[in-house]
């Protein structure tokens, strides 16, 4: 009796006590949350503050910051009153326009001596390039930087296509795809090109490029090529294989090399299994 009433006495097993350890699961997921707030937050500020911060070209402010960035990046091959010299051009009337496209695409500041300037990435900010394009266009007027509604890509694409085929196809290809020109020179690739650089090239000719003013090609007729061009970025080949859309050369070229190729292939098989 004794012995049963001690065992029924004798207390319940205790519960296994808490580690106080935290799954690594939930470690990371804690992490992962941390870096997303983080990122979210900083992309919200930077965009909100590359929105709201809009430049002033006509800002006495902007336009003495960019002469300090001309005399002291510039000035040695276009001169310190922008008059040219014998390693670069003037700049007296070029405008902003220029200068937004080829500091902004990375041409300017020129790498090395070539048949033209090549694209690279830029060597100057968005700010850096407007106070840039500021100052020079302070000098003498000339072409200014685009109005934003001629940027939107919402033009009638049909019309662009055609204005496109007639005045610039034969250079850039009809899709835009670039092709080799005389002496080492070569019309770019447009693809990937902003609608801002786009428009500026058509205003102010760069390198081997006609200039297109208002009066050869209006605002709207420039926008339409803009939206043309973009659709046809956006657009799936639905051709088969694009070869680089360059157009009967590389067509021509895979020909030889596949067609061909194959019919000798052919024919040396069926003279081996002859023998």
């Amino acid at each position: 009796m004794i012995r049963t009433r001690r065992a029924a006495a004798s207390p319940a097993p205790a519960r296994a006590r808490r580690t106080g350890r935290r799954s690594p699961i939930a470690s990371v997921a804690l992490v992962a949350v941390g870096l997303l707030l983080t990122g979210g937050a900083y992309t919200l500020f930077t965009a909100s503050s590359g929105a709201s911060a809009a430049i002033d070209l006509n800002s006495a402010q902007t336009i003495a910051e960019g002469k300090k960035l001309f005399q002291a990046n510039c000035a040695t091959c276009h001169g310190l009153a922008l008059q040219g010299t014998a390693a670069g051009p003037s700049l007296v009337g070029v405008g902003a326009a220029a200068v937004d496209f080829q500091v902004g695409t990375g041409r300017m500041p020129l790498a090395q001596d070539a048949p033209q300037a090549e694209q690279k990435p830029p060597v100057f900010t968005d700010t850096q390039t407007k106070q840039l394009a500021a100052y020079v266009a302070s000098v003498a007027p000339g072409p200014g930087i685009p109005e934003s509604k001629y940027l939107q890509a919402d033009g009638n694409a049909t019309r662009g296509a055609e204005l496109f085929r007639i005045n610039c196809a034969m250079c850039h290809n009809v899709a835009g795809a670039g092709g080799a020109l005389t002496e080492g020179k070569y019309a770019p690739n447009l693809h990937d090109v902003s609608p801002t650089h786009i428009y500026e090239a058509m205003l102010t000719g760069p390198q081997n490029m006609p200039v297109f003013n208002d009066d050869n090609l209006s605002p709207q007729d420039k926008a339409d090529i803009i939206t043309a061009l973009k659709q046809t970025q956006q657009n799936e080949n639905v051709g088969g294989f694009a070869l680089g859309s360059l157009g009967p050369v590389a067509e021509g070229l895979f020909l030889w090399i596949f067609g061909l190729g194959a019919i000798v292939a052919f024919t040396v098989w069926l003279t081996a299994k002859a023998n």
